[in-house]
């Protein structure tokens, strides 16, 4: 059983949703995200993880076309 079917939290400041995707710490920070857990993993609910999604994208593109190579 997995921390986020364990009932975990979203891990944003003042978010208290039930989390739904985990992260590494290193990748929410670099994007923006400001955390209030320390640790390798973040939690992040619904809304946090498609704005890491948004603010990710070019960096995300870039990476996939580097596999193409």
């Amino acid at each position: 059983m997995g921390r986020i079917s364990a009932g975990a939290t979203c891990s944003v400041e003042g978010c208290g949703k039930p989390a739904v995707r985990s992260i590494s710490a290193v990748k929410a920070a670099a994007a923006g995200l400001k955390i209030s857990a320390s640790g390798r993993r973040v939690y992040l609910c619904r809304d946090h993880y498609k704005e890491y999604k948004k603010r990710t994208r070019r960096e995300r593109k870039l990476e996939t076309a580097r596999w193409k190579i």
